[in-house]
């Protein structure tokens, strides 16, 4: 067979440059693969390290500055300290390793109502052991006095409180208690409660319904009125912070939330059903009715009475809800964590009605019809 040698000039076909062409673009993208591969690694391999870095460090942040140390250590905690404040105190004193860890952790936990005083710590102490001393108050003095402020009262009567038991005049500290300058200096330190709300239109004490009811402890002998509203307010923010994310679903702010809750605990009784409540102030809201509720009359009077006369029901004031629709300006008391709740998960009815007899049994009714036949049986008497 005749055996012939391939011409190295002859020109190659479409075919063959087209699978050199392949050849290279895969040659191309074998590389590109690599590198992307590579990258990739590259960039988890750095989010695993600091990812476990930072368990790490927090971790250990969480542990305490010394197991073994039996060095103790006395803290104060100023009145009106905040978790910010108190955290960094714990870590310039060397009981904690990492303010912001301390701080984050204590809300993580959803920790609050912890104390002033003077503390005895060591820095073995754990997170769950210093978490429980400040709460539980575990402190080296007894308190000076302290404040009771019952559910319902009203900023005028919190007034009167202070000032009988800090013995100063009531006027002195009703007149502080509105002092612009005063509201102001709080609003900076309380951004998140205290808005500009209370400024609006027609709002009578820009402070009232601010002052959670509880009963507070002071270590000072004459504490400043700004040191004894601070902890107040501290227990508002702290309680207001657990109902956030309620707020935010009924798409409510913070002083409509403390509006709608001051006019639940001003109609409750001590047995009413507040959820029950709740629901007929929704309701009537929804129909576009006045909500017709008696102490908002009350509080546009200034007067504290048994019984609602008709004649009252004509005063001229926007916190009369039987001749405005929707919300009064403002709080018309404080309120406590029952109506609070009731405000923010009313029960589903339809009634519209309801009226306090005269032993206290409140009644429920879906029509006007209804309503005035409860009247007339448990009221008036006209059955």
């Amino acid at each position: 067979m005749t055996k012939y040698k391939e011409d190295n000039n002859t020109p190659k076909s479409n075919k063959e440059l087209f699978l050199e062409n392949m050849k290279e673009r895969q040659k191309e993208a074998k590389v590109v693969r690599r590198i992307v591969i590579m990258v990739t690694l590259g960039i988890l391999l750095l989010v695993a390290i600091i990812g476990v870095s930072g368990y790490l460090y927090i971790h250990s942040s969480l542990k305490p500055v010394d197991p073994n140390s039996d060095k103790e250590v006395v803290v104060d905690i100023p009145i009106g300290s905040g978790v910010t404040t108190i955290a960094q105190t714990l870590e310039d004193n060397g009981i904690v390793k990492n303010a912001k860890v301390f701080k984050y952790y204590v809300k993580f936990k959803n920790e609050t109502d912890f104390m002033a005083g003077e503390y005895h710590m060591t820095p073995s102490m754990t997170m769950e052991e210093i978490i429980d001393s400040l709460k539980t108050g575990k402190i080296m003095q007894e308190p000076v006095f302290t404040l009771a402020i019952p559910e319902g009262k009203q900023l005028r009567e919190i007034a009167d409180i202070i000032a009988e038991k800090t013995k100063q005049n009531p006027e002195d500290i009703w007149n502080q208690l509105n002092d612009e300058a005063f509201i102001q200096q709080l609003m900076g330190k309380y951004p998140d409660i205290i808005t500009t709300d209370i400024w609006a239109k027609n709002i009578k004490y820009p402070l009232e319904g601010y002052l959670f009811p509880a009963t507070y402890s002071y270590y000072e002998e004459n504490p400043s009125l700004e040191s004894i509203v601070a902890v107040m307010l501290d227990k508002t923010q702290s309680v207001i912070s657990a109902y956030q994310t309620d707020i935010e679903r009924d798409q409510l702010t913070v002083h409509q939330f403390l509006t709608l809750s001051s006019l639940i605990e001003e109609e409750a009784t001590e047995n009413v059903d507040r959820k029950k409540i709740a629901s007929v102030f929704y309701n009537r809201i929804a129909e576009g009715m006045p909500l017709q509720t008696d102490p908002t009359v009350l509080y546009a009077l200034g007067e504290h009475k048994d019984r609602v006369l008709y004649k009252d029901l004509e005063v001229d004031s926007p916190y009369n809800t039987y001749k405005n629709v929707g919300l009064p300006p403002g709080p018309i008391a404080n309120a406590g964590t029952d109506s609070m709740e009731a405000a923010l998960h009313p029960d589903e009815t339809e009634y519209l009605y309801f009226l306090a007899a005269k032993d206290g049994t409140v009644y429920f009714s879906k029509s006007l019809n209804e309503h005035n036949e409860l009247k007339a049986k448990y009221i008036t008497g006209n059955n």
